[in-house]
Order: C-alpha cells, then structure tokens, then sequence
C-alpha cells in the first residue's frame, strides 16, 4: 500500500505547479472577471436588461480567457498595459 501511496501523492502535490505558468497571467484573467462581474452588477443596478447584464459578464469572461490563453508575462507589464487588458481596452 505504501508504495503505492507515494507516488500517488507526489502526482496530487505536482498537479497544480503543472498547470500554473508562473506569468501572472491567471492574476490578470481573475481580475478581468471581478472586474465584469462588478460592470454587471452595476448595469443590473442602473436598470440594464438581464441580456444586457449576461453579455457584460460573458464578455467578461471571454476577455478573462483570452488573457490566460495568452501566456502573457504579467510581470514584464506596466500597471497601465495591465489595466488596459483587464478593462479590454
């Protein structure tokens, strides 16, 4: 059983440095998201239609997708170039 064990362990303890880049592009992809989930909410707020309020939020997340599929290095960004792709500009 032991044997077995380990092994297993050190896949489960290696699966999530796999699948991080290290380029801060999903820090950049999470607040791309926040940052539409909190254009819906205000949208819903100020009387948008609920159509309205869900392409705001897909919008969002696509944009948050594009910037992890990127593999931008974050880290090599200014705040501003930062900014501008979270913001989608």
């Amino acid at each position: 059983m032991k044997r077995f064990l380990t092994p297993a362990l050190l896949v489960l303890a290696a699966a999530p440095l796999a699948a991080c880049g290290g380029n801060g592009d999903d820090a950049l992809a999470d607040r791309a998201k926040q940052q539409g989930e909190a254009q819906a909410e205000a949208a819903a707020m100020n009387g948008a239609s609920e159509a309205e309020v869900d392409q705001i939020k897909e919008n969002a997340e696509d944009r948050a997708d594009a910037i992890d599929d990127s593999d931008v290095d974050a880290h090599e960004l200014t705040d501003a170039q930062k900014n501008a792709l979270v913001n989608g500009n």
